[in-house]
């Protein structure tokens, strides 16, 4: 099989576990030489607690048939953002993708309450971990992503800009740390254009992390037992489905024509042809919009 990203070198900033690793993982099974960073290490768990490394990322990358190369690292740091590019600089010579994908704000997040009842500092670092990281790490990082034209930029956030921008996420801290990131992107996009550059706001829909299946009680093998408690969840996705989302972006020749835009694993699903694992072709947000908020009864017929 042909590796189309033979070649190329990427950075994916936050890829310890869920969409980040699985990204990481799919630019990696294309070919790519992939920069994995994030904060839990096997020596240090970052405050997120969890059992996920960025040095299992690193080796899933290679496993997957790319080179996979994990670094620890504190995207709200700039010191230490700095250092990665450099070395990505010194030891590559280039950066073809780059993924903002550092998030860490679901132990801080505080739903359905207004802002008066909420922890003005946990919103606050919330808010330093979704967007603050981003900037950081472009503001860095771009300046060797134009170096050749071509380059992309993808930001992960939690909806459409079409979804989000009617509907209220919950939260002000988690609205508008996703509503900042997909802007971030249409930024970016006019920034990169004049350099050849493509950027991008890309979601995934209801995601099979790992920490959602701890908090159902089930494993990737045996998630649709999770429907018993929550029907809806018949439409989740695994997280390779956008990482191969990515994968797929990376790959294209044209991706210029989604310069500025935001869209989902299950829309570019439909354009590249690509899959989740078990062969369907999830569309989340197409479902939420048309059966999950409306209040229908959970059915997936002709949504994945």
């Amino acid at each position: 099989m042909t590796k189309p990203l033979t070649g190329k070198v990427a950075l994916v900033a936050g890829a310890t576990r869920g969409a980040g690793r699985q990204i990481a993982v799919q630019l990696g099974a294309a070919g790519a030489t992939v920069y994995a960073t994030g904060r839990s290490t096997r020596g240090k768990r970052s405050e997120m607690d969890r059992p996920e490394t960025i040095e299992e990322t690193a080796e899933l990358v290679t496993a997957a048939g790319g080179t996979g190369i994990g670094v620890a690292v504190d995207h709200l740091e700039p010191e230490r953002v700095k250092a990665l590019v450099e070395r990505i600089d010194s030891e590559q010579g280039r950066l073809d993708v780059l993924v903002n994908d550092v998030w860490g704000g679901d132990p801080l997040a505080t739903w359905d309450k207004p802002v008066w009842e909420q922890p003005l500092e946990a919103g606050q670092r919330l808010l330093r971990l979704a967007v603050d990281t981003h900037i950081i790490t472009s503001h860095f990082a771009m300046p060797l992503l134009i170096r050749n034209p071509g380059g992309l930029v993808v930001e992960m956030g939690d909806g459409t800009t079409r979804y989000n921008e009617v509907n209220y996420r919950l939260s002000v801290f988690y609205d508008l740390a996703k509503w900042s990131v997909n802007r971030l992107a249409f930024a970016w996009s006019k920034e990169l254009a004049e350099h050849g550059g493509t950027s991008v706001a890309l979601t995934p829909g209801w995601l099979r992390s790992e920490m959602m299946l701890d908090l159902f009680g089930v494993t990737e093998d045996n998630w649709r037992d999770a429907t018993a408690k929550e029907p809806h969840f018949a439409i989740s996705e695994s997280p390779a489905y956008v990482g191969r989302a990515v994968a797929a972006l990376a790959a294209d020749p044209d991706r210029a024509r989604w310069n500025g835009k935001s869209v989902s694993s299950g829309e570019l699903a439909q354009v590249y042809g690509f899959t989740d694992l078990d062969g369907s072709r999830p569309d989340a947000w197409r479902y939420m919009v048309e059966v999950q908020d409306p209040g229908k009864p959970a059915d997936v017929t002709g949504y994945r």
